[in-house]
């Protein structure tokens, strides 16, 4: 039996309670006739979870069993609480609340804060980032645009996990979390980003949640009145609950189990954010008598994209792994999937629009298309080959690269340098049209080398890159290009981009595609240091990174195509390796091979090299009295601020001067080298190998790679290097 994937536009409503039941396969039928208990789903992509448990919620209400203002259907985003909505009022379920968290905990905030607390209720900003500035103003701590998204983005992540500002650098070691900047500094601005919030009177949005836990625990009977009133709950996307959201829903739910949870391990992909699987992968141990049902049969794909999705997870490890679904696909047969190498990324963009090309001209309609990337730097180039091709495109979950502030500031930095150029100092030194680009840029915070970690300052860097790349690729194809030329470069690009958006090709990353599907479905870039991404480093976080590649592959119905180039441009070394993940699924590529640790110049590194070592760390204790660290700047000294110091100061003093040299040459502040603390650390150790200078905290193997053996050798008793990189 198989159920129709797209419903007609208005269903006629069904005229009994096992009318509900009609076109349920048996899975979907148990899940929609278990209404005692606590019932866990797991379900596969593409196995009509949402169906399941709308018909579960219908059939309930529509044979008598379920009051509809007494059951709370909850899910994660306004369209799937929409969605869901929708689908009951077609089964004959209208007056069922289907929200998000956060709109259910509003609700009942607003509801209640006159009783609970007494006035009204502090106003809900709905964007935190001006506080976050306010704040780091009051800290005397600075933030660009981008390094203001990520610290944002911390306290966001420390509020769902329940962290409050003095255990932030606590949780972020133990979490192994890779912190856009200095645990100590967000620490700061978080805690005084809380004190201002409660002398302007708001609420933020995780404040909903935490405010509502907190009425519910302190007032006994407002919780039961909660319960009275809600008696049955379903919650979509299990997998993706934070220890917030979960606290909140056992206090819903109070001492009773009539709970309904549905969710996929193998589509955990938001760990950044707070969300974990292991309240999914530990329902039955906190429920021992829980119905369980798994949704394998897949209606979304052909058994060709379900074989290779299954052959991706069948490789994976860790806990998630243990609990994947095999799929099994309900379609009939279609196309293999497609794998390419290209030689470059402009000849991969382009291959790939001219195959988009070519499936439109045989009937799939453009909207049925994507585009599928592991970061929104990597949309240009698409964005560029589709508009060339003359294929309408649609960027979603991320501005137009163009669009991006920093994209802007730094055209504009160009502009400016390609009329007033011949004045300008930065400009003096650098004559071809590449080193004028990295020049100017690096004024806007690129560098020869990508940040460590992820968030926004990597992203602003990956778009700087790309301009960089442009300004590489226009200077091979025509050596006599000057900056004017970029620029005018630049805006024909950006003219180009404003082709009609209606019914395009979609562009997203593969975090923003979670939920949708397509019938055809293009996974583009997929090289060892993109996916998994570079800064991937612990176990769990590769294997996510392959899960995201399986949630990729999953979004596609019936055509797929995964493609990869050897090098960035044409001409280039070719020295990329297509992603790990591929191994044993694409033709010819044998076995899965051992896991290795890549450097970020691509050579491979055994266990006993730093790039092991570092990701095998554990605690960092002071080697003076043995407490463990978890404070930034002591972490970096491994040593407690009060324990005695053992500094060479003359050492300490030619690693200032070399500093001071190296930043200038790379146009860089000094700190961007190498932070006072680690200098001092490297000063009290006197590192004599490579394996001793990475062990210190804030060397990390790209550092180490760029900068080590002059470090090295100025603690062997060298000078470094001078102003002009001579020894």
């Amino acid at each position: 039996m198989t159920p129709a994937t797209h419903s007609t536009l208005f269903p006629q409503v069904p005229d009994s309670a096992d009318a509900v039941l009609d076109g349920l396969d048996p899975e979907q039928r148990e899940v929609a006739t278990a209404l005692h208990g606590p019932v866990c789903v797991l379900a596969g992509a593409g196995t009509g979870k949402t169906r399941a448990i709308t018909h579960r919620i219908a059939y309930g209400v529509r044979a008598g069993i379920l009051q509809p203002a007494s059951v709370l259907a909850v899910t994660f985003t306004n369209r799937a609480a929409g969605e869901m909505r929708g689908r009951l009022r077609q089964l004959g379920a209208g007056g069922v609340q289907a929200r998000t968290f956060h709109s259910a905990a509003l609700r009942q905030l607003q509801y209640f804060w006159p009783k609970a607390v007494g006035g009204d209720l502090p106003r809900l900003i709905d964007r935190k980032a001006q506080l976050v500035a306010d704040a780091a103003t009051r800290c005397r701590i600075r933030l660009d645009r981008t390094e203001l998204r990520d610290v944002t983005s911390e306290i966001e992540w420390a509020k769902v996990t329940q962290t409050v500002p003095a255990d932030y650098p606590a949780a972020v070691a133990k979490a192994q979390r890779d912190a856009p900047r200095d645990p100590a500094e967000t620490c700061q601005v978080y805690a005084m980003y809380e004190q201002l919030k409660r002398e302007r009177d708001v609420l933020d949005f995780e404040d909903v949640l935490l405010l509502t836990v907190g009425v519910l625990q302190d007032r006994h009977d407002i919780a039961e009145q909660v319960r009275r009133q809600y008696q049955h709950f379903v919650v979509d996307e299990y997998q993706d609950v934070s220890p917030l959201q979960q606290r909140l829903l056992d206090l819903w739910l109070g001492d009773r189990d009539s709970l309904c949870v549905v969710g996929d391990a193998s589509q955990t992909i938001y760990s950044f954010t707070g969300a974990t699987p292991d309240y999914l992968l530990d329902f039955r141990t906190r429920h021992p008598h829980a119905t369980v049902v798994k949704l394998v049969r897949d209606y979304r794909s052909t058994p060709q994209v379900v074989h290779l999705a299954n052959g991706l997870l069948a490789q994976a490890s860790g806990r998630a792994a243990d609990h994947r679904l095999e799929l099994v696909s309900q379609r009939g047969p279609g196309p293999e999937p497609v794998y390419t190498e290209y030689g470059d990324e402009p000849t991969e963009a382009e291959g790939t629009a001219r195959r988009i090309r070519d499936l439109v001209a045989s009937g799939v309609p453009a909207g049925e298309i994507a585009v599928l990337y592991r970061v929104n730097a990597q949309s240009e180039i698409y964005e560029q080959a589709l508009a060339d091709a003359g294929v309408p495109y649609q960027l979603r979950g991320a501005e137009r690269f163009f669009e991006r502030q920093e994209v802007r500031e730094a055209g504009a930095a160009l502009r400016s340098a390609a009329r007033f150029g011949g004045n300008d100092s930065l400009l003096d030194d650098v004559v071809d049209l590449p080193s004028q680009v990295r020049a100017v840029l690096s004024t806007k915070g690129w560098t020869t080398e990508p940040p460590a970690g992820s968030g926004a300052v990597r992203d602003r860097w990956e778009s700087l890159a790309a301009l960089v790349r442009l300004a590489e690729d226009l200077a091979r194809a025509r050596p006599q290009a000057t900056l004017a030329d970029l620029v005018t470069e630049l805006d024909e690009r950006a003219a180009a981009q404003h082709a009609p958006t209606v019914q395009g090709v979609t562009l997203a990353s593969l975090h923003a595609a979670k939920g949708l599907e397509w019938d055809a479905v293009f996974l583009v870039g997929l090289t060892e240091g993109m996916l998994p991404i570079t800064y991937a480093r612990t176990d769990e976080q590769v294997e996510e990174e392959r899960r995201l590649l399986y949630v990729g592959v999953t979004r596609a119905r019936s055509h797929l195509s995964l493609s990869w180039s050897l090098s960035r441009s044409p001409g280039g070394r070719p020295h990329r390796e297509p992603s790990r993940f591929l191994k044993g699924l694409r033709p010819g590529s044998g076995s899965p091979a051992p896991r290795t640790v890549r450097a970020a110049g691509g050579a491979e590194r055994g266990a006993a090299g730093p790039a092991r070592a570092r990701r095998a760390r554990g605690p960092v204790r002071c080697r003076v009295c043995g407490t463990t660290l978890t404070v930034a700047g002591e972490m970096k000294l491994m040593r407690c601020e009060d324990c005695p110091s053992e500094m060479d100061e003359g050492l300490y003093a030619r690693l200032l001067d070399w500093r001071a040299a190296r930043a200038r040459r790379i146009g860089q502040p000094d700190y961007c080298v190498f932070t006072e603390k680690t200098l001092i650390a490297i000063a009290e150790t006197v590192p004599s190998t490579d394996a001793e200078l990475a062990a210190i905290p804030g060397v990390g193997i790209r550092k180490l790679n760029r900068f080590g053996a002059e470090v090295l050798a100025i603690c062997a008793g060298g000078e470094g290097v001078d102003e002009d990189g001579e020894d």
